[in-house]
């Protein structure tokens, strides 16, 4: 694809996918049928060209070298979470070397493999889209960027050359936390995930997705996050522990991933929680990844 972005923008209260190319959006299912005769018997989505990536991607290809439909400018729509209704989100948990030593955790790579957890697809919020601070429930949220591999193409037990095959596209994703929910007392389990990463709003991502074909190389893109426009994260994909490809493979052993999943990667230092800052309403978080774009947040309190 010719430096496409895919998004989700709504329109008439309807979700629908578009192409946006130059600052002009133009609508997916449109393009589908004017230009190819494609007759699709739902609402074209995102997730549902995520879910057949197979199938979509020679089309897409061919519609962007030419939309022959008009479109509209960027501002004139409002942008969603390219994805709404995934398959699973899956999280690399302490993915980055210097994110290890500022958790002052050792790590030696060739004792360990990767660890995962999962995050709830009703979380998920779009571009511009309000993180809502749970009342009650937290009193230390944090911030967290990742590079996020969307898989569009099955995989089960796959191996080092295979395993980037079913990345179909790259996205910007805020795995936002509750550093004081996960410690559970009244249990003997340690840590609890669901509560320290999943609740509302814990999610946003966007503010669109970059087909894999397009990325020069995800192991060497440069990470930032502003909070109200202080770099609080500067670093690059390069620190991870476990590649993108090692994260797959190691997945892939223990489920068969999906078309419309989510790979979540893991996040680089300067997390709030080491340096006693924490998210508060009236922030606005901005994460930025090279070669995909900026993700901005305001922060607001929630219910």
């Amino acid at each position: 694809m010719n430096n496409t972005k895919l998004i989700s923008y709504s329109e008439n209260g309807e979700i629908k996918a578009g192409l946006l190319e130059k600052n002009i959006v133009y609508n997916l299912g449109v393009e589908l049928d004017q230009a190819h005769g494609w007759q699709y018997n739902e609402t074209i989505t995102l997730d549902v060209v995520f879910r057949n990536w197979l199938k979509f991607e020679p089309v897409l290809t061919k519609i962007t070298r030419g939309p022959v439909t008009t479109g509209v400018p960027i501002t004139d729509v409002i942008l969603q979470a390219p994805l709404n209704n995934p398959g699973t989100i899956y999280c690399a948990g302490a993915n980055y070397h210097d994110h290890a030593q500022e958790m002052g955790v050792s790590i030696e790579k060739d004792s360990i493999e990767p660890l995962f957890f999962l995050k709830s697809c009703g979380s998920i919020i779009g571009p511009n889209q309000n993180i809502k601070l749970p009342k009650d429930y937290s009193e230390k949220y944090d911030w967290e960027i990742e590079l996020a591999a969307v898989i569009g193409k099955e995989g089960h037990h796959l191996n080092m050359q295979n395993a980037m095959d079913i990345v179909a596209g790259y996205t910007i994703f805020n795995d936002v936390s509750a550093r004081d929910a996960g410690r559970r007392e009244d249990w003997n389990f340690g840590m609890d995930w669901f509560r320290h990463k999943s609740f509302d709003t814990s999610a946003p991502m966007g503010p669109w997705i970059i087909s894999s074909n397009q990325i020069n190389n995800p192991q060497n893109l440069g990470l930032k996050t502003k909070i109200n426009g202080k770099v609080m994260q500067d670093g690059n994909t390069n620190g991870m522990i476990f590649s993108i490809a090692e994260l797959i493979v190691s997945l892939s052993k223990q489920v068969c991933l999906k078309p419309g999943d989510i790979i979540a990667t893991g996040t680089c230092a300067g997390v709030g929680i080491f340096r006693g800052i924490f998210l508060q309403p009236g922030d606005l978080i901005e994460l930025e990844i090279e070669e995909i774009g900026i993700l901005a947040n305001p922060v607001i309190q929630g219910d």
